[in-house]
């Protein structure tokens, strides 16, 4: 991640950030009285939507047994339903119907944290940063679809 333009810390920065990032989830998922994993799938079905238990799988990482528990939990805490496919009705597809009540005041202190530091920035450089999200995002998604198909 190093270019002659970067400061020489620049990785240990973005690692550092990207930990935090991660501890956060977990910290927040347990606050919620969830299973990171758990947390994470409901935001895969909040940001992409209903999906079929294997697409679930692949996005989470499980295997199909996990999966399986996975949505067995989130069904049974109220967030998730498994409704037979409009294109098959051998399958199944899970769709978000709720979240935790207590996620958002969980996540506020940090939302708060990093609006204050995005507001001390230009529209050009919020311009630029969420281009970075944006590509780096896609970039991420690359190297783990990569990482899964030598694997």
């Amino acid at each position: 991640m190093s270019t002659p333009a970067m400061r020489p810390d620049a990785g240990a920065l973005y690692r550092r950030y990207l930990s935090a990032v991660m501890l956060h989830g977990h910290a927040s998922a347990k606050a919620c009285e969830l299973g990171a994993t758990d947390l994470y799938a409901l935001n895969t079905l909040e940001l992409t939507g209903a999906m079929t238990p294997g697409e679930l799988a692949v996005r989470t990482g499980l295997t199909t047994g996990p999966t399986t528990r996975l949505i067995d939990r989130l069904e049974q805490a109220g967030y998730v339903r498994r409704v037979p496919s409009p294109d098959d009705r051998r399958k199944v597809i899970v769709e978000l119907i709720g979240k935790p009540a207590g996620l958002d005041a969980v996540m506020a202190p940090a939302r708060h944290r990093v609006g204050e530091i995005l507001r001390g920035y230009s529209p050009e450089q919020l311009e630029t940063l969420f281009d970075y999200f944006t590509r780096a995002a896609a970039a991420y998604q690359e190297a783990t679809d990569e990482l899964r198909a030598d694997a």
